[in-house]
């Protein structure tokens, strides 16, 4: 019970922050469908989702800086706001399913259906090619592959940023 409650304490920044970001995941979705990027302007919903990469860099920020202050005293090296990344990629990739599953079956459930419709009268791709990759078995991989690979890179990243400056005065 100890091991499980200073595991809690050590990762309960990643876990708000994991949370947070599932959240805002979902209120994007909810703005997407609401501006009609998955029926009426669903052949720019491709550009436009990629904007979420820019709350995605500020909810590794936020973060990492709250991991910084609050656990590391605002020593934190990039190794240990790397550690913190992962964590929080990780975290963030276990609560992808349930993320999909509620934006796909209760935000928008016609998503499929329009864009397997749109990329076939296109010709970008065949029924088959379409459904086959246009499914929630399909996203529900995709976010969990595409948490930890984006992840990681931006937990790299945001952790090498926020890390503590050698200072030269000190010894």
């Amino acid at each position: 019970m100890k091991f499980e409650t200073t595991m809690k304490h050590k990762f309960s920044i990643e876990i708000k922050w994991a949370i947070q970001f599932s959240i805002l995941t979902l209120v994007w979705m909810i703005i997407e469908k609401s501006v009609g990027l998955h029926d009426q302007y669903i052949s720019k919903q491709a550009i436009y989702t990629n904007f979420f990469a820019f709350v995605a860099i500020a909810i590794y920020v936020l973060a990492l800086r709250d991991k910084k202050k609050n656990y590391y005293h605002n020593k934190m090296d990039w190794k240990q706001g790397f550690l913190s990344g992962l964590v929080l990629s990780f975290i963030i990739a276990v609560l992808s399913p349930l993320v999909q599953y509620i934006t796909f079956t209760f935000i928008t459930p016609n998503f499929f259906a329009n864009i397997i419709e749109y990329a076939v009268s296109h010709k970008i791709q065949t029924q088959a090619q379409a459904e086959t990759f246009f499914n929630l078995k399909s996203y529900l991989l995709q976010g969990i592959f595409g948490a930890l690979s984006m992840g990681v890179i931006t937990a790299a990243m945001v952790a090498f940023v926020l890390k503590t400056k050698d200072n030269p005065n000190e010894k």
